[in-house]
């Protein structure tokens, strides 16, 4: 990966809809030398898809909180995962460092909501206890990519 790639991925990650010719007129390039390149970004696996931006308030889910997940006995990330696929709330999941087996992100559409989830996640058969934090506000969420390592920034 170049910095023609980088700056391929940043304009992609700034707005995805734009077309090859469009990023092309940005990176230099014509937009069938973009478009290799994009293909070739998703053949190797630095892009894995194009999505929506979706405001999880104006769909009604705008309660969320990250849970502390302690499993009984040693658990593997496979198994973890599997039980919690079928909990739609569940919007991601990370295996951690330090006491906890997993952090899960949350997603209801009020603190009722929330509170039914939690009950939910806490009958999964392998789960211990959890601690949970209540989300109150998003400081700062970033859309960006980091830029390539030992740089600071993002590459948008």
């Amino acid at each position: 990966m170049d910095t023609i790639d980088q700056r391929i991925i940043a304009q992609l990650v700034a707005n995805a809809r734009s077309s090859y010719a469009e990023i092309g007129k940005v990176v230099g390039l014509s937009a069938p030398a973009v478009k290799r390149r994009v293909d070739r970004l998703l053949d190797t696996g630095v892009l894995r898809g194009f999505t929506a931006v979706v405001n999880p308030e104006a769909l009604g889910w705008g309660t969320e909180a990250f849970v502390e997940v302690h499993c009984r006995g040693n658990v593997s990330p496979d198994r973890i995962r599997a039980r919690l696929e079928p909990l739609p709330e569940v919007i991601a999941a990370y295996t951690v460092s330090g006491s906890a087996d997993a952090v899960v992100h949350l997603r209801a559409a009020n603190i009722h909501h929330l509170e039914d989830a939690l009950e939910h996640l806490r009958a999964v058969d392998m789960i211990d206890r959890t601690e949970s934090t209540v989300v109150l506000s998003t400081l700062l969420e970033r859309s960006t990519a980091p830029g390539p390592p030992g740089s600071d920034t993002p590459i948008s």
